[in-house]
């Protein structure tokens, strides 16, 4: 079993910057991926960043220059950078793991996170 725990969402004024983590807890075996996808309300949960099995990252087009995804293995720990937030960003954000290989995102998670709430006034 896998634990995801979110942590360092809430409410920026537009411009600004937050900084997710999301640490993973159990085994998750010797191959998998993981990534940050958001919900906003009335709309369907979509893909904003992902590691690859190979370690190279995918981004939403929304979010292309402006987030950044990064991985300490060491601490078993997935972060999203946001800098330049927009209202737009607004949603719920989740941190997925899918097990195994992966060469496309976003994917289908095998296992999520109970989310962080990330706000953006303008």
């Amino acid at each position: 079993q896998v634990l995801l725990v979110e942590s360092g969402g809430g409410s920026v004024q537009a411009g600004g910057s937050l900084r997710l983590s999301c640490v993973a807890s159990g085994y998750p075996g010797d191959v998998y991926c993981m990534g940050w996808f958001r919900q906003a309300p009335g709309k369907e949960r979509e893909g904003v960043a992902g590691i690859l099995s190979d370690g190279t990252t995918r981004y939403a087009d929304s979010v292309k220059g402006r987030f950044t995804i990064s991985k300490d293995n060491a601490k078993n720990t997935l972060y999203l950078q946001m800098d330049s937030l927009k209202p737009e960003d607004t949603a719920m954000y989740y941190c997925g793991l899918l097990r195994g290989y992966c060469t496309i995102f976003p994917w289908r998670s095998d296992y999520w996170g109970q989310g962080t709430q990330v706000t953006v006034s303008s």
